[in-house]
C-alpha cells in the first residue's frame, strides 16, 4: 500500500511561500510533473521553510532530494541527511521531540529556521545557476522575515553562494571552507560547512565532530 499523502508541518512563514504549482523553473515544473504522475501520493511541491519564526539562527541547504523531503514536504526530511542535521540540532536543544524520517513526527525547531536554496527538486540533485537565481527571491523574503537570525550556517558550497547573496555579501570576499566566518554588511555572519550528506559523511570529508563544531560556533557567536 502506498505511504499517505504527507501532511505539511507547520509553516513558520506563510506568506512567503511559493505557491503549490510554482511556474517560475521550466524543468524544475516538468520534472515536478513526471514524479507527480509517478509517485501521486508524494509531496511533489516546493518545500517550505521549517522550524521557528523567531530563530537566532537560519539554515540554508541546498534543494529537496528526490526521496528526501520532495517526498515528505518537510526540509531535510526522508533521508539520511536529516537524521544527521536534526541530531546535531537535538544535541545543541534546538530540536526537540522523535524525529522521523516519514512524518508526521513531534520534532520542533527552538531558535532555528531551515531553508533550501531551490524549493524544488532538482534533477540529479543539481540545480542550474539560473534555477538558483530564480529561486533567490523566496530566500531573501524569508530570511527579511527572521530579522533575529544573526547567525546562518550554509550547507556546501552551492547553497553557500546563495546565502551570501541573499546576506547581501560578496562571493570574491567570501571563499567557502568548511568552518570559514564570513562577516556581512548588515554585521549578521555565515559560517560555512560541508553539506551533511551520506557521501561526504562516508568518504570522510564531513565528520560529526567537524558538524558538531560548526553548531558549536554559531552557539559562541550568539552568545558573544
Amino acid at each position: 500500500m502506498p505511504d499517505p499523502q504527507p501532511v505539511p508541518a507547520p509553516l513558520p512563514l506563510p506568506d512567503s511561500e511559493p505557491p503549490r504549482d510554482c511556474p517560475l523553473c521550466p524543468r524544475l515544473v516538468a520534472a515536478r510533473e513526471e514524479l507527480r504522475a509517478e509517485f501521486p501520493h508524494w509531496w511533489n511541491a516546493p518545500v517550505p521553510a521549517f522550524g521557528d519564526p523567531e530563530a537566532w539562527l537560519g539554515i540554508v541547504g541546498l534543494a529537496p532530494g528526490k526521496h528526501g523531503a520532495n517526498r515528505t514536504g518537510r526540509v531535510f526530511t526522508g533521508d539520511s541527511n536529516g537524521s544527521v542535521l536534526y541530531d546535531a540540532l537535538a544535541a545543541v536543544g534546538m530540536a526537540t521531540g522523535t524525529y522521523a524520517n516519514t512524518p508526521p513526527d513531534d520534532v520542533t525547531l527552538h531558535g532555528a529556521i531551515l531553508i533550501d536554496a531551490v524549493r524544488c527538486m532538482p534533477p540529479q540533485g543539481k540545480p542550474t545557476p539560473e534555477e538558483l537565481r530564480t529561486c533567490r527571491p523566496f530566500l531573501e523574503t524569508q530570511a527579511d522575515a527572521v530579522p533575529s537570525a544573526r547567525v546562518w550556517i550554509a550547507l556546501g558550497p552551492v547553497a553557500h553562494q546563495s546565502a551570501v547573496k541573499m546576506l547581501g555579501g560578496r562571493l570574491p570576499k567570501a571563499r567557502f571552507a568548511h568552518g570559514a566566518e564570513h562577516r556581512m554588511p548588515d554585521g549578521r555572519v555565515l559560517i560555512d560547512s560541508h553539506a551533511c550528506s551520506r557521501h561526504n559523511l562516508t568518504t570522510g570529508v564531513l565528520t560529526a565532530e567537524m558538524f558538531a563544531a560548526v553548531f558549536a560556533r554559531a552557539l559562541e557567536l550568539r552568545e558573544g
